[in-house]
């Protein structure tokens, strides 16, 4: 928390004209300032003030998100990254971003939920609103927690940069901090409307969000603690089922009655979600809303940092240079090595999140008739900026958080993207997430495995959605495993930001399996692809062994020189960076313990 923080909160009291429906909300940014004082009047106001939390303040977290989620965690190959070689300290500039920007969402919510409470609109949309607010604290504050451990809880901003004591605040027990966030959804959930259509924040998404939580916080203190697995359980129950069992008050009596709600659906096609045409899609329950715009920090710009130069006409990106991990590729059951027409994959997953020699994607470059991979690299008259060499260290690229060229921004969406900028959705908390959620929390409950039907059946609607060919074996399925769960999590979810998360949860209760995993993995990269790969372009043959440009006949394959990393279990606490080290010296200090429920009131 720095004093530029301090100044990007303090200025969070207004942002713009925006549209005032759950179903157009995000069709153009917020644009004009208003002073506080003469905004939040009417119910348009409101809904269009909450819009920029969708977007803006986390820009700066982007790289972020992915760095600590993918790189650190094994899933992606980043070069010499410190995030790959667990040599991360204080002065890196992404992680000064990160926490710069988690500490701005926070900030926002809690000053545009203020100014919203005491304005002018009707008490549904206030509440609906206030709701979205609190929903976006308690996601930062999830962020936060995970990655940094103990933090501190700024519930007020305002009234603490009134009474000056903004960078003077203590760090909280890490199992409080969980407890906050639970207490902040609960009152979102209450806040929120049933159901919001196209993207907008609603009770099923706080009550996702609220398993997840649960979930991560039941090992925060070394055991697991039953409770919160069995709140897990409910909420991301609710979730898939449609159903609340609530407990009400009947002629003096107890009784239990159901709610029912429509429940949602996973897509039928696991790619649909992560094209343009997902940003619709109800399965992306919590999403970065990013919009393209003469305001510089409401667009997506992953496709810079991740995609291969020359896939967009705008010359903003330049991330061929890493790629999907061999040990992501290992988990997939898929070997580059192989000939292309023996590589099958019954994962549907493999090639909606990364490519490699021999795919095609067809909803990228549709003008093209789909983004040929090899033509790509080494056909001018397919792609003009061709660069006639492969590049990526793994032999793959990822194809998530791609949208492609503006033709397909346009054809999607019906507006053009930018230089390094797409209107790409960006989910970070989606349905079968919950689903998995509900699964890994059974398992738990069950000493690893289980054998509870609702449980079973989120499990196989994920699993058989991307691998069609399981449902026989799905259909007999009668008990399930923590193992199989802890897989189908890194497959389902890779490069979507956070598998890192899933090894510190790991780590609360059993360091020593998170640990060897990751020591185990596959992170470095692959040599001399370039050879195969063209060979195979020019001459249609695959074989390992090559001739190089000196003659040298060079194979082939993974480099297995580099040692396992260095993790330890302070690995899961990533270090604060040093400019909030030095705003504020308690960060450096022992936790304390808080009673939030009793400190704290929304």
């Amino acid at each position: 928390m720095k004093l530029k923080s301090i100044k990007y909160f303090a200025a969070a009291a207004v942002l713009g004209l925006g549209m005032t429906s759950c179903e157009d909300f995000l069709n153009r940014p917020t644009e004009d300032s208003y002073v506080a004082g003469g905004y939040y009047k009417t119910d348009a106001q409101c809904i269009a003030a909450v819009d920029y939390l969708y977007n803006s303040p986390w820009y700066d977290f982007q790289r972020g998100f992915f760095k600590v989620g993918e790189v650190l965690s094994g899933n992606y190959y980043w070069g010499s990254s410190p995030y790959l070689d667990f040599s991360l300290n204080s002065n890196d500039e992404d992680l000064r971003n990160m926490s710069y920007s988690l500490w701005a969402v926070n900030g926002h919510s809690n000053i545009v939920r203020n100014y919203i409470k005491n304005g002018g609109a009707s008490e549904a949309i206030k509440n609906q609103t206030m709701g979205e607010c609190l929903l976006w604290k308690a996601m930062a504050y999830f962020y936060l927690v995970r990655t940094f451990g103990d933090v501190p809880i700024v519930h007020d901003n305002a009234g603490m940069i009134e009474a000056g004591d903004y960078n003077d605040q203590m760090k909280i027990q890490k199992a409080d901090v969980y407890e906050y966030i639970a207490m902040t959804l609960e009152k979102a959930i209450e806040l929120l409307p049933e159901q919001c259509t196209e993207g907008r924040l609603d009770k099923d998404c706080a009550r996702g969000l609220l398993a997840k939580v649960y979930l991560q916080k039941a090992g925060v203190k070394g055991t697991l603690d039953k409770s919160d697995l069995e709140q897990a359980v409910k909420y991301a129950t609710i979730v898939k089922t449609g159903i609340e069992k609530k407990i009400v008050i009947k002629d003096g009596k107890e009784e239990e009655v159901e709610e029912t709600h429509p429940a949602r659906h996973l897509e039928n096609n696991y790619a649909d979600v992560f094209k343009l045409e997902g940003n619709k899609s109800p399965e992306n329950m919590i999403a970065w809303r990013w919009v393209v715009s003469s305001q510089w920090t409401s667009q997506n710009s992953l496709q810079s940092d991740l995609g291969m130069t020359g896939i967009d006409e705008f010359g903003d990106v330049w991330g061929e240079w890493g790629g999907p991990s061999v040990d992501l590729q290992d988990a997939f059951n898929y070997n580059i090595l192989l000939d292309p027409a023996s590589r099958i994959c019954p994962d549907t997953r493999r090639a909606a999140t990364f490519m490699t020699i021999g795919d095609v994607v067809p909803y990228l470059w549709r003008d093209k008739g789909g983004f040929n991979y090899m033509r790509f690299e080494y056909d001018k008259t397919y792609n003009e900026a061709a660069w006639g060499q492969h590049r990526s260290p793994t032999g793959a690229n990822v194809v998530k958080h791609m949208y492609g060229n503006n033709a397909d921004h346009l054809a999607a969406l019906g507006t053009s993207a930018d230089r390094m900028a797409s209107s790409l959705c960006t989910p970070i908390l989606r349905l079968a997430d919950v689903y998995l959620v509900l699964a890994e929390a059974q398992c738990l409950l069950g000493g690893g495995t289980t054998k509870d039907a609702e449980a079973i059946d989120a499990f196989n609607q994920v699993h058989v959605r991307a691998i069609p060919t399981a449902k026989e074996a799905a259909q007999k399925r009668t008990s399930l495993t923590f193992d199989e769960v802890w897989k189908e999590r890194r497959l389902e979810l890779a490069c979507e930001g956070d598998r890192w998360y899933d090894f510190v949860r790991l780590s609360y209760y059993n360091p020593s399996a998170a640990i060897a995993e990751l020591k185990a993995q596959r992170r470095n990269s692959y040599w001399n692809l370039d050879l195969m790969f063209k060979a195979y372009f020019e001459t249609g043959q695959w074989q390992l062994v090559n001739k190089g440009d000196n003659g040298n006949e060079e194979t082939a394959m993974y480099d297995d020189q580099t040692e396992a990393p260095n993790v330890t279990e302070a690995s899961f606490t990533i270090p604060f960076p040093m400019e909030d080290l030095t705003f504020n010296p308690h960060l450096r200090e022992e936790p304390i313990h808080v009673d939030v429920r009793a400190t704290y009131h929304y």
